[in-house]
């Protein structure tokens, strides 16, 4: 067992470090963080761990559960609970582990400091009166209010309950504003009393003539109690009147359990954060009760928000963060320097984008490895994302803009995804998820991001993906020219160059020929976790009886997909637009002459392209373009690499260290 120290527990147990930035003249509310007299304003630190209770009581526990099990079991071979000491944790972790606060050293914050016996443990919360730390759980417990499964504050009827008692109570501490409804809350009771002395007359009268109440005994007298607080503590005490009109007395009003999903839950969220608000800032009777030391308002205000948007509509999700941190911020607590931070996990692409990069963390996983055999996350501060080192700073801020007003018009998922892929046009963005679905099935199984970018806009991209590490795939088109940049149809040894600037800036191939460009090997292609794809000669046959295959090189995504299923396009007779122009071409004579005309039909409406096709064809008989075909093959292998690092993780020497702790 180690020597029972909980000393060899903690490199296992869960920890996290809080630092507070605090100024001199806020001595007196981090006093007890205050490591030396020779403090001057440094930041202070607290490790909180998650440790066990109390080492022989959790050895003993154990043993006595595991001795049990292996008794009972005999020579059968069922699995009981506990297998192992890890499984004997999943049940009661929460039983035989707390949290403890231990004091860190200022002057080592820049490393992971290891914890001795002398460090300083705290016996209460270190953070009282420093920050106060309000919670939304995902799991809001919406439901019918005579089902068992529902929690009892998950109603508006409760909530508004509960900051009525904690807030308005007219009995608490009443204020001249409360006398009027405390002498109507008594006349009423009064009355009352007066009508169950009349009504229980007879029924009283028949129990004294069983000879009690005595002469001596006691009389029975009925006597109520008004509070106003009973009266919101059932179904209907909240409910929605669905006329807005004034009817008089005709109304139409649904009660509560009625209301949809996403209602409920946009106005549960919002009244929370009102009771959050008004009870950090210690609003109405709850600041005036208490002693002078409870009611300091904590300078720092935390609130944590569970994936808001469930049952919420995209159009709310989009208006949600400004509403909601509105909310948190009125009551002057801005006039008196107190912010509340909002904390928002989520999964919504609305919430993300409208919160804006700057305030974005992204949870960037991170592989298992022998030096770390269990996959981790890192934080990464999308604020950095472009940074202005080296770069001329208008460019850098043309950069964010432009990319930040992209993301929040395509509402892409580009933060929850597995891999992305960069298209040019609308025709790839159309037609690559047919691609997908009928001849790379292994990718429909993992969550890709498309996203149209444009040839002159991709590398723009390119410190984002960068930094967020997906296996990103980029089709371009190699925009063949002249030396003078007249663009020109792709061949070999006419000195030709390219335009894409996809593939000058983000790539570096600037120094590159058409002909280079056209031979590079696919290793050359890769950097990093970034695969660029593009036109290069393919090998057809133009004439179903031809013997040899002759090499092409397409123009653009669309000649290619053409020049790829010739014998298709031979059949669209009834075809219009650009594929009808793409159809007469391939009944040319000659190879060349077909490829001559497919580069003069290229001026024509491309996205126009896709659409026809998708209505003159199964998508299913489109054959993939080689140059896209191999970089979903290449993004394939990446994210199944990807998967098997995320899940391999090899004998873990912390699980088979705490076993010899617990000395089975």
């Amino acid at each position: 067992f180690i020597g029972l120290d909980l000393l060899n527990w903690q490199p296992y147990c869960p920890s996290l470090d809080v630092w507070i930035e605090a100024d001199v003249s806020e001595v007196q509310r981090v006093s007890h963080l205050i490591p030396t007299l020779k403090w001057n304003g440094e930041p202070l630190g607290v490790r909180l761990v998650y440790q066990p209770k109390n080492l022989d009581k959790l050895r003993e526990n154990y043993v006595r559960e595991r001795e049990a099990v292996v008794k009972v079991n005999g020579e059968k071979q069922l699995s009981l609970w506990p297998r192992d000491f890890k499984d004997y944790l999943k049940e009661k972790l929460h039983v035989e582990f707390e949290i403890k606060a231990f004091l860190l050293d200022p002057a080592k914050r820049d490393i992971t400091q290891t914890l001795t016996n002398d460090a300083i443990c705290f016996d209460s919360d270190p953070f009282k009166g420093i920050f106060r730390v309000d919670t939304i759980e995902a799991q809001r417990g919406f439901s019918d209010p005579h089902s068992d499964l529902g929690k009892p504050a998950s109603s508006l009827s409760s909530q508004l309950n509960e900051y009525y008692k904690r807030h308005l109570n007219p009995s608490d501490m009443p204020e001249a504003e409360d006398l009027d409804a405390l002498e109507a809350v008594e006349k009423a009771q009064i009355e009352f009393d007066s009508r169950l002395d009349k009504a229980f007359e007879k029924t009283l009268g028949e129990i004294k003539e069983l000879g009690y109440p005595g002469f001596t005994d006691p009389d029975i007298k009925l006597s109520s109690r008004l509070n106003p607080i009973d009266t919101l503590e059932h179904d209907a005490a909240v409910i929605f009147d669905v006329r807005k009109q004034n009817f008089g007395d005709n109304t139409f009003s649904l009660p509560e359990q009625y209301n949809g999903l996403g209602y409920k839950n946009l106005i549960h969220i919002i009244f929370q954060l009102i009771t959050f608000r008004d009870r950090w800032l210690k609003v109405g009777k709850v600041g005036k009760k208490r002693s002078e030391e409870d009611t300091a308002i904590e300078p720092i205000h935390l609130v944590l928000v569970e994936e808001p948007e469930a049952h919420l509509h995209a159009q709310v999700q989009q208006v949600f963060v400004r509403k909601a941190y509105k909310v948190l911020r009125e009551y002057g607590a801005v006039e008196a320097n107190l912010t509340t931070q909002m904390v928002i996990s989520t999964h919504s692409s609305y919430v993300a984008y409208e919160a804006g990069f700057e305030s974005l963390r992204y949870f960037k996983r991170k592989p298992a490895s022998r030096e770390q055999p269990t996959p981790q996350a890192e934080v990464v501060n999308l604020a950095t994302v472009f940074p202005s080192e080296n770069k001329n700073e208008t460019d850098v801020s043309s950069t964010n803009k432009f990319v930040s007003r992209y993301l929040k018009t395509t509402h892409c998922d580009l933060f929850f995804a597995n891999g992305v892929i960069l298209v040019e046009g609308a025709a790839e963005r159309m037609l690559l998820p047919h691609f997908i679905s009928n001849h790379h099935q292994d990718l429909r199984r993992s969550y890709i991001s498309i996203l149209e970018i444009g040839g002159a806009h991709a590398q723009r991209l390119r410190p984002l993906i960068e930094l967020l590490g997906l296996p990103t795939l980029v089709i371009t088109d190699t925009d063949a020219c002249d030396s003078l940049g007249k663009k020109a149809r792709p061949k070999r040894g006419a000195s030709l160059e390219f335009g894409s600037e996809t593939l000058k800036t983000w790539f570096d191939f600037s120094k590159l020929t058409l002909d280079d460009l056209i031979d590079l090997p696919s290793e050359r292609k890769v950097q990093g976790n970034v695969r660029v794809s593009f036109q290069y000669g393919i090998q057809i046959k133009f004439k179903s009886k031809a013997r040899m295959l002759k090499e092409v090189i397409p123009y653009t995504f669309e000649d290619a997909v053409a020049l790829t299923n010739v014998e298709l396009f031979k059949k669209l007779s009834n075809s219009t637009g650009m594929v009808k122009k793409m159809h007469l071409a391939t009944k040319m004579k000659t190879l060349n002459a077909c490829c001559n005309a497919m580069y003069k039909a290229l001026d024509g409406e491309k996205a126009k392209m896709a659409l026809d096709l998708l209505f003159d064809v199964e998508p299913n008989e489109l054959l993939v373009p080689e140059y896209i075909s191999e970089g979903l093959v290449w993004l394939e292998s990446e994210l199944e690499t990807m998967s098997l690092d995320y899940t391999w993780v090899p004998e873990n020497q912390a699980s088979k260290i705490m076993e010899e702790m617990v000395g089975e």
